[in-house]
């Protein structure tokens, strides 16, 4: 595992009193790598998780981005020795870090915490069912807005939302189109009002999201 980061003493974290310890990433460092040894689970405290898989074509995928209150790395838990996704830190991050062994200790002796964690899978998998289905039925441009939304979904909906370090070829691989579509769907929804950025749209720049605005125009 390799990272800038900062160690704390093992603690009882709030995850409903699991030992763990946390780690700070900067923004661009990568927090694991596709066929690493995978044996830990993590949590997000504070910041944004990229997950990708490499491609034939040697261009990254990249397969979901995570806020704070997410996991990610669980799959070791079903068993999973290796790493099957790069995580990358895309703003600076702080994790909570549990060893597989200590998670399982702590979902079989902490109710709250079991609960708390199978409800997150639950929803998981519904957000994965529900992108399946956008993936083969919606346009490129509606699965733009809908992935919009899920990135500031921690916002205000009653007002703009900001997020930084997501680039336009990050979005075009999240919704399975061209960097140029998105660039033309963006140039539309900032023109409309959903959106609003200065200059270029890239990885260094940040996105101002209508939320309120966006959701009515697609999510009818």
């Amino acid at each position: 595992m390799r990272s800038n980061k900062e160690r704390s003493p093992a603690t009882p974290s709030d995850l409903g009193g699991v030992v763990s310890r946390f780690e700070k990433f900067a923004r661009e460092r990568i927090i694991f790598s596709q066929g690493e040894i995978a044996e830990t689970v993590m949590y997000i405290q504070r910041g944004r998780v990229e997950l990708s898989v490499a491609s034939k074509t040697d261009r990254d995928v990249v397969v979901a981005i995570l806020g704070p209150g997410n996991f990610f790395g669980e799959a070791c838990l079903a068993g999973q020795t290796t790493r099957m996704k790069t995580a990358t830190a895309i703003a600076p991050t702080i994790l909570q870090i549990i060893e597989r062994n200590e998670m399982i200790r702590a979902l079989q002796a902490e109710p709250a915490l079991s609960q708390r964690f199978l409800s997150y899978m639950l929803s998981r998998n519904i957000r994965i069912e529900e992108d399946l289905i956008a993936q083969l039925s919606q346009s490129s441009e509606r699965r733009l807005a809908r992935a919009l939304l899920l990135l500031a979904r921690e916002g205000n909906h009653r007002k703009m939302h900001r997020f930084a370090g997501i680039s336009q070829e990050t979005l075009a691989t999240m919704i399975g189109t061209t960097r140029s579509r998105v660039n033309v769907f963006m140039n539309k929804f900032r023109m409309l009002g959903f959106v609003k950025y200065r200059g270029p749209l890239d990885a260094n720049g940040g996105i101002r999201v209508y939320t309120s605005r966006l959701a009515k125009a697609f999510c009818k």
